[in-house]
C-alpha cells in the first residue's frame, strides 16, 4: 500500500486527505475510489487535461510521462514542472503527494 496525501482544494477536497492505495492502479482511480471527485472527462483515455494534478511530494518515483501525456500537459490550466495526468499516473511504491488545481480546461462542463 502506498500512501496518497491530496492537498486542500476549495470543491473537491476542502479539508485535504491522506489514504492508502494499491500500487499499480491509476492515481485516478486511487482518488475516485477513496471519494476524491476529480474530473476525468475522457474516461482516463488520456485525451483531455480535466484529471491535472501536480505531484508535490514523490515526483521522481514515478515513470516519466509518454509523448502522448506530455502533448496533453501542454493544453492544461496551471501547468508545471511536476504536473501530471491522474489518469496516466501509476500508483507505485512511493508516498505522493498531490494538488488539484484550482481550474481545469473542460469544454463539456462548465463550473
Amino acid at each position: 500500500m502506498t500512501r496518497i496525501t491530496v492537498l486542500p482544494h476549495v470543491e473537491i477536497c476542502p479539508h485535504g486527505a491522506t489514504f492508502e492505495a494499491e500500487a499499480g492502479q491509476s492515481l485516478c482511480d486511487a482518488l475516485l475510489t477513496h471519494g476524491i471527485e476529480i474530473e476525468h472527462a475522457c474516461a482516463q483515455s488520456c485525451a483531455c487535461t480535466t484529471c491535472h494534478v501536480i505531484v508535490r511530494e514523490g515526483f521522481d518515483a514515478l515513470a516519466a510521462a509518454d509523448d502522448l501525456e506530455e502533448d496533453m500537459l501542454d493544453k492544461a490550466w496551471g501547468l508545471e514542472p511536476v504536473s501530471r495526468l491522474a489518469c496516466q499516473v501509476t500508483v507505485a511504491d512511493a508516498p505522493l503527494t498531490v494538488e488539484i488545481p484550482r481550474y481545469t480546461i473542460n469544454l463539456a462542463r462548465e463550473r
